[in-house]
């Protein structure tokens, strides 16, 4: 998921770059989505996964 996040964010500058504000907007929101959804399940994974087993 994290992948995903930065080529939005990637395809964001390179629109920003040639001139497709819209583009470039969109991208980014979607990439900030995106990163947020990555850093809720990786904290997720993280205390789950360190929980002593029964």
């Amino acid at each position: 998921m994290l992948s995903w996040a930065i080529a939005f964010l990637i395809i964001a500058i390179v629109a920003a770059a040639l001139g497709f504000g819209g583009i470039a907007g969109t991208a980014t929101g979607i990439a900030k989505i995106l990163f947020v959804v990555f850093l809720v399940l990786f904290i997720v994974s993280f205390i789950l996964g360190r929980r002593p087993r029964l």
